[in-house]
Order: C-alpha cells, then sequence, then structure tokens
C-alpha cells in the first residue's frame, strides 16, 4: 500500500537559516548538497560529507527537530606550492523539523565512503492497520 505524503507533514526546511523563511525542502535551495527522499519504510537523507570521517560530524535530535552540523576546524597554512584549491571542507549546520509520522527514537545514521546517510522509519502509531471485523 503506498501512502501519500505532503510535502508539509514531512518536513521544513533548514531551521537555522532565518532567511529560509521555513520552506519546505522540496522548493528550497539547499546550502549543503544532499538527497531527501522517503518510501513505506521511512524518512532518508543522504548528506555530502566527502573528506570527513564520523568523528567529525554531529547529529542530534531535540523534540522534534533533526540538527547535523560539521564545525571546520581552524584551516593550517595553504602549501606554497598550491596551483588550485578545489576541494573545501565548508562548516554546515542543517536543521528539519520532522513530522510526528516519523519515529525520531530509532534514528539511524553512517557515514561511508564520503556520503551520510540517515534514516528514520515510520512510527508504529502511522503505520497503516487493518481491523478484524467482528
Amino acid at each position: 500500500m503506498s501512502t501519500q505524503f505532503n510535502e508539509w507533514d514531512i518536513l521544513f526546511h533548514n531551521f537555522f537559516y532565518p532567511t529560509s523563511g521555513f520552506g519546505s525542502a522540496a522548493t528550497t535551495k539547499q546550502s549543503h548538497p544532499l538527497n531527501i527522499y522517503h518510501d513505506e519504510a521511512g524518512l532518508y537523507f543522504e548528506i555530502a560529507c566527502t573528506g570527513l570521517t564520523k568523528n567529525d560530524v554531529s547529529i542530534g535530535i531535540e523534540d522534534d527537530l533533526l540538527k547535523i552540523s560539521y564545525d571546520k576546524p581552524e584551516e593550517k597554512e595553504i602549501h606554497p606550492g598550491t596551483i588550485h584549491r578545489g576541494l573545501s571542507k565548508k562548516a554546515f549546520k542543517l536543521g528539519y523539523k520532522i513530522s510526528s509520522k516519523y519515529d525520531l527514537t530509532k534514528t539511524d545514521g553512517k557515514l561511508e565512503n564520503g556520503l551520510l546517510e540517515i534514516f528514520i522509519p515510520i512510527a508504529e502509531k502511522a503505520k497503516p492497520k487493518t481491523i478484524k471485523i467482528k
């Protein structure tokens, strides 16, 4: 059974940026490369974290907010023989208000090959149920 979601029910984008106006993730330009999608199992985030380790990135949950951040340490001096600097580990702070349809207490995350994957399952109370007729 396919469940239809209104984009506003899923999440609001970028809680940390007051100029974002809390536009939905589908209509707001993202400040950091990521994918967000859902299916009948839950909500998925894929966030680019090139060159970062799991100790560099922080994932936090506060009430119905999912917070993901990386604080860039002081930059070391640029090598004097540098010809081009195309790789950059930019700091980011992302925040998403997650619908009660999802169970934030069961959030799971892993960082592998430069991609942070976060999964939030649909809450048991929000899953479709079949009622037995007596």
